[in-house]
């Protein structure tokens, strides 16, 4: 953050991960000597979560950013963060998954023009590969199963078409799956081992990343975006057994796994190989995350209540 000037702007910055990400950016920026605004624009959906920011000095704007000419009146910023996007709720409401996943990237991409953008998107944007090989990389054509994969294709386009047009510098993130102690795909395994509730296994392996580097890779892809866009998996460096994961839980929580299913040949993954040459080797390994999680869930830890769905292989979320 030290090498950027100017201040960054975070667009649907209220969700799991906003919140640590604007932390992390005014930290890293104070460090460097910066003073430069952070700004967090979102509905502030979670209680009091608005006044905690601010107290941490970040500014906030409380705003629902599809509610027309809002995005035209927020702050310039020469660096755009945009995490806003709908996955789940797609089957019951897919109109709003599609005008918050493709509208209103479009809007945002046309208001920053002349900014740095960094677009949060999904591995979800890729079909199954053979769990015989790495994952999907970026340069593989995509394959979305379901409309909240299709409208995250849909949102990639519309900000390389308008990247291109502009000469906008812009990064597409291609995240799967951030995880910490209150939510994650760690998570969900943990509760249902701690709970013996049946593991299914047919979508029987998984990426993860933690969410702090997660997100400092994010705030670091302000200094890679290009026109067009560059892409990254953001994810880890591992293709991880569920079975195995369970297991590890299981021992650390002193129970037994409950499992459904078999493995299947294919599942989502992708290659994180780019983003490790790029930005480096995630700073914690999997072994640690898992018993951070499963002594999180033992002493009865908060969770935000939002399961991933990792399992899914229908694109029905």
């Amino acid at each position: 953050m030290g090498e950027l000037e100017g201040d960054l702007l975070v667009l649907g910055a209220g969700g799991k991960m906003g919140p640590s990400l604007l932390r992390l950016a005014h930290r890293a920026s104070r460090e460097a000597g910066s003073r430069r605004r952070i700004i967090a624009v979102s509905r502030f959906g979670t209680p009091g979560l608005a006044a905690q920011l601010a107290a941490d000095g970040i500014e906030t704007v409380e705003r629902d950013l599809l509610d027309p000419g809002v995005v035209d009146d927020l702050p310039d910023a020469p660096h755009v963060v945009f995490m806003a996007g709908q996955k789940f709720g797609t089957s019951e409401n897919p109109s709003a998954t599609w005008a918050l996943n493709a509208f209103l990237p479009g809007l945002m991409a046309r208001r920053y023009a002349t900014s740095n953008l960094v677009v949060f998107s999904t591995g979800n944007v890729y079909p199954f590969t053979s769990v015989g090989r790495s994952g999907s990389v970026e340069t593989d054509p995509v394959g979305p199963i379901g409309e909240y994969a299709q409208s995250a294709v849909a949102r990639e386009h519309i900000v390389t078409w308008i990247s291109e047009r502009q000469k906008t510098p812009s990064a597409i993130l291609r995240l799967n799956y951030a995880v910490e102690l209150r939510y994650g795909v760690l998570r969900d395994l943990a509760d249902r081992v701690w709970r013996s509730a049946p593991i299914d296994l047919t979508m029987g392996h998984v990426n993860v990343i933690w969410q702090r580097d997660a997100n400092a890779i994010a705030l670091g892809s302000l200094q890679h975006c290009a026109v067009p866009p560059a892409v990254f998996n953001v994810t880890g460096p591992t293709t991880l057994s569920v079975r195995d994961l369970a297991e590890h839980l299981a021992r650390r929580l002193g129970v037994e796994p409950v499992f459904t299913g078999r493995e299947a040949a294919s599942a989502l993954l992708s290659d994180a190989s780019r983003c490790v040459d790029l930005f480096g080797s995630p700073t914690l390994d999997v072994d640690t995350l898992l018993d951070w999680v499963a002594d999180w869930v033992q002493l009865g830890g908060r969770s935000f209540d939002r399961p991933t769905h990792f399992e899914e292989r229908g694109g029905r979320f």
